[in-house]
């Protein structure tokens, strides 16, 4: 029996495992595959989190994050916007990341279990029991989903979403490049845009979101890549002056924007399974976190103040509204003026007249610091 079960190891799942082990609560963490691994991921963090992992004793830079504080918009025909971000962010590959996380979280006391998945979960007589796929079974007081963009328990708990196909795909390669370590890139192509940032090690992450039409037309990753990519001239220079390191990209497919409900058959859902913002706001990290630090500080004041299940389940989605929900509504009306080549090429030279704009949409997809 215990506390806490934890669905998936990404962001989401570790830090709310590490708080809630801290706090003394018995914490058991499922992530299918093996740390460290790499994640279809844009590795950009905003600064709004850093006061918050330095309280859990997290400190990036110790990992080799580099500091990110100009931004860098370009259109498929070449045209240009540069400008500073005022809160900054930093780059850190997931590999590094949920890896110290993880490592982290064992040094906190969180049972974790790799290479195995959730098969079943059933909630009875106020207790959860979850059934794993080798076919070991564990019980706890509360379950947190936190198993990302979307997973077979999503069709399990008949979540809405999942019936509605979703025309995105999202490819990510780690490569050595020439670009400023303090920039971080948004290329945009013919319906999809790709963004590029420093990592540790000299490393770049390069990882864009195209969609399903685009790869069905050119008939495989390399050919779009070269006939619609690279029609951006950004994009050619660094296709074809960078060092790929992966022997092949990370892929994911059907990434969905799509409204979530943060609480599905007294499921709390934290992190992209609560809600995923779209790639171009570079916020889906430090929401991943904030998510967690808010879902498992509820957590521990229902324990403490006694709240019912239904009265935890409530304030926690009412919360979650209050912090993301406008958030991931403008990232969804922001993506429209992306993707579409003239429209791409009118909203950059617009954003490039009106930096006040600029500066405002960012302040709508981000948070202030927690």
């Amino acid at each position: 029996m215990y506390d806490v079960l934890i669905i998936g190891g990404g962001l989401a799942g570790l830090i709310n495992a590490i708080v809630l082990s801290k706090a003394g609560k018995k914490v058991i963490l499922i992530e299918r595959k093996t740390y460290p691994f790499h994640r279809v991921c844009g590795e950009y963090i905003s600064n709004e989190t850093l006061p918050f992992l330095a309280s859990l004793d997290i400190n990036p830079k110790e990992w080799g994050a580099s500091a990110i504080n100009h931004l860098q918009v370009s259109a498929p025909n070449g045209t240009l916007l540069f400008m500073p971000l005022d809160m900054g962010g930093f780059g850190i590959s997931r590999y590094t990341l949920d890896y110290n996380l993880y490592l982290k979280a064992i040094q906190s006391q969180v049972t974790v279990i790799t290479g195995t998945s959730v098969e079943d979960v059933i909630f009875s007589g106020d207790i959860f029991s979850i059934t794993l796929s080798d076919h070991t079974i564990y019980k706890a007081r509360f379950v947190i989903g936190a198993y990302g963009k979307r997973a077979k328990l999503d069709k399990q708990l008949n979540r809405s979403y999942i019936y509605k196909r979703s025309p995105y795909v999202g490819v990510k390669y780690h490569i050595r490049t020439d670009f400023p370590a303090n920039y971080i890139a948004l290329h945009n192509f013919k319906n999809g845009y790709c963004g590029l940032s420093a990592v540790e090690g000299d490393k770049y992450n390069l990882c864009y979101l195209t969609t399903r039409e685009n790869l069905k037309k050119s008939g495989s990753i390399e050919e779009m890549e070269r006939n619609i990519l690279q029609r951006n001239p950004f994009l050619h220079q660094i296709f074809s002056n960078s060092q790929f390191l992966f022997e092949k990209p990370e892929v994911i497919n059907e990434i969905s924007f799509a409204p979530k409900t943060a609480v599905e058959n007294h499921i709390l859902m934290s992190g992209d399974t609560a809600g995923m913002i779209t790639p171009l706001c570079g916020n889906g990290m430090a929401m991943a976190i904030h998510s967690a630090k808010l879902l498992s500080g509820l957590l521990l004041k229902s324990d403490e103040e006694k709240w019912s299940r239904e009265r935890l389940e409530v304030v926690y989605t009412k919360q979650w509204k209050e912090l993301f929900a406008q958030r991931l509504w403008v990232g969804r009306n922001l993506q429209k003026l992306f993707g579409d080549e003239r429209l791409t090429a009118m909203s950059v030279r617009l954003l490039k007249t009106m930096p006040s704009l600029t500066k405002f949409l960012i302040s709508k997809t981000h948070g202030s610091v927690f």
